[in-house]
């Protein structure tokens, strides 16, 4: 063996035994006669020393170690003269007998510590070295853990882990697919699966009962921190459920994994309805650690003064900001900048202070009468030293955003944040379409199999706009770890369904086909929910993105600039496939 322990392991209780130990040189240090490295493997990292007073010919040895050599080192477990407390094996030392050098080091772009000089860019290119830093390799050991305890937790439920295809047909609504060309059947292609949903399907239809897959999922779309192109799920489906047995059992799989892993434990989640998440919050994904929520005001402002940017608005909504009466007229400018960025595109702010002495100073005084602005002050519950402020506009959704983002940033600045403080909830009873304007008709808010509410089925016929679905997701500290809903099991309901989203029959059964088909066979009543593992994990690590907790992530322009990929193929691979590239698409960009 090249090893007898570990370099994480040793402690004082050691002392004195032989140990042979391999590792990556950290650093080297020379003292005198003396020298010290320091070895490190994924365990930890323990301090060798070298004495030219007992073995001169070795120190120099020592001496000749670069960062990052591969070495194997036989000796003795002695206690440190000068201890480090913050080292586990800060007590121990290795007086170092036999030395052997496995592999030398070229010098590394980017010092392997976790306070590294290396940007981004440079890291992932080098992905590889920097899963050396303890604090990267910690995010993954923690992933590997609760993918341990999800297993564990639905192992005692009774559910099975069932593999399911990655190639796949494309399906339409949804992101855009991945495809894949097949070479033995021309001109045709797979698609990379986005879910396993139709297939989880299938699985409740033969009998299943209740499955789970952690599974990779692919989507092209626009990457941000939460997004990847591709990302795992926690895939889970039951029959015989209806919505409540569902979100009992996968709260309690949420609880689970926050005192397994973190040892928290986590009241019961609140539910709200997403018609109360946009009036309140104007996000289905409310960040809950903080209130400073919505107040609509359009009976307070609108028609009330002279100022005809709320007389002429669709939805006037504020928040009050607690002891921030004290942000300088400078702050105030930011703030307004920030909500005319082009990503949330608010024209302006208004803000109102609650004085020492209770009277109201706003940037519209001159518009209202003291008796309207003292109607504000009561309408926003506002306090002395407390700050207003107000967006408006003539979409009253877009403006519902814009003043959640505005929301977002104040809770930031005030300290409202933090990432060691959890708020996890139920976002329930999500309309079951939305309008695009892009498509001009009807899209399913989650997918097309998503069943509505029993008690709003029929108004698929007379109003489909207005049907609530029979779907719920999980958000926690305003991010969306998990969803799903309750299936539609039914045929005819699955065919209605299909109409309203503006397919033909043959276009439903050229694309769902087999899903349909097989509901004539006795489909039972069923749903599911899917947990993002990526963005759980990400937010039990608390980081900023999911990309530090996936070994080997594509950036922001969805490149592995480590592989190099995606990359061109040879032209004999193009004919194989039966496809041609255009010449300007060739170009290297």
């Amino acid at each position: 063996m090249y090893r007898t322990r570990t370099c994480g392991e040793l402690r004082i209780g050691d002392a004195g035994q032989e140990v042979t130990l391999c590792g990556w040189v950290q650093r080297l240090r020379k003292m005198g006669g003396m020298t010290f490295v320091d070895l490190r493997d994924r365990y930890g990292l323990t301090q060798l020393v070298f004495n030219d007073e007992y073995d001169a010919k070795l120190t120099a040895e020592a001496n000749a170690l670069g960062r990052e050599y591969v070495i194997q080192a036989k000796g003795t477990v002695s206690e440190r003269q000068s201890k480090n407390p913050n080292l586990p094996t800060g007590d121990i030392e290795i007086i170092v007998r036999e030395l052997r050098v496995l592999n030398e080091s070229l010098v590394p772009p980017f010092t392997i510590e976790d306070n590294t000089d290396g940007g981004d860019d440079l890291r992932m290119r080098y992905r590889y070295l920097d899963l050396r830093r303890s604090c990267v390799r910690k995010n993954l050991e923690l992933r590997h853990k609760f993918a341990f305890e999800v297993r564990r937790y639905l192992d005692s439920k009774g559910f099975l882990e069932v593999e399911t295809p990655v190639l796949v047909n494309s399906t339409p609504e949804g992101a855009r697919d991945f495809v894949v060309p097949s070479r033995m059947n021309p001109g045709q292609f797979y698609a990379l699966p986005q879910s396993p949903q139709t297939l989880k399907q299938l699985l409740m239809v033969s009998g299943f009962d209740r499955y789970f897959q952690i599974v990779k999922c692919f989507r092209d779309e626009d990457l941000r921190a939460d997004r990847q192109p591709e990302f795992t799920q926690i895939d889970c489906e039951m029959s015989f459920v209806e919505q409540e047995d569902i979100l009992q059992m996968f709260e309690g799989m949420a609880r689970h994994l926050f005192k397994a892993l973190l040892g928290i434990d986590i009241p019961t989640l609140p539910r709200m309805t997403w018609a109360d998440a946009m009036k309140y919050y104007g996000s289905d994904k409310p960040d809950t650690r903080f209130q400073m929520r919505f107040v609509e005001l359009m009976d307070t402002l609108r028609g009330t003064g002279t100022f005809q940017v709320f007389n002429e608005a669709a939805y006037i909504g504020g928040i009050c900001c607690k002891g921030q009466a004290v942000y300088t007229r400078k702050q105030l400018d930011q703030l307004t900048d920030f909500v005319k960025r082009p990503q949330i595109g608010a024209k302006g702010l208004v803000y109102a202070r609650v004085l020492e002495d209770g009277t109201l100073k706003s940037s519209v005084d001159k518009f209202y009468t003291p008796d309207v602005m003292a109607r504000l002050k009561e309408a926003m519950q506002a306090e002395a030293g407390d700050l207003i402020l107000i967006l408006s506009g003539g979409d009253a959704m877009r403006t519902r955003k814009q003043l959640s983002e505005l929301r977002l940033e104040m809770g930031q600045r005030m300290g409202l944040r933090p990432k060691d403080k959890f708020s996890c909830l139920w976002v329930v009873d999500f309309p079951m379409y939305e309008w695009s304007d892009e498509e001009q008709r009807l899209m399913a808010m989650h997918h097309p199999f998503t069943s509505p509410k029993p008690e709003d089925i029929p108004l698929l016929d007379t109003d489909p706009a207005s049907v609530r679905a029979n779907a719920y997701d999980m958000v926690i500290n305003g991010v969306e770890v998990g969803g799903g809903s309750i299936r539609i099991h039914d045929a005819k309901l699955q065919e209605k369904t299909f109409e309203i989203l503006g397919f033909t029959p043959e276009e439903a059964q050229r694309k769902f086909g087999f899903l349909m088909n097989a509901f004539k066979y006795g489909a039972p009543p069923h749903g599911g929910l899917a947990y993002g593992l990526d963005r759980f994990v990400s937010l039990f690590a608390q980081l900023d993105s999911i990309r530090d907790c996936i070994a080997f992530p594509k950036n922001n322009s969805g490149r592995d600039t480590m592989l190099d990929a995606p990359g061109q193929l040879d032209q004999g691979q193009l004919d194989e496939l039966h496809l041609a590239v255009r010449q300007e698409d060739r170009e290297v960009k």
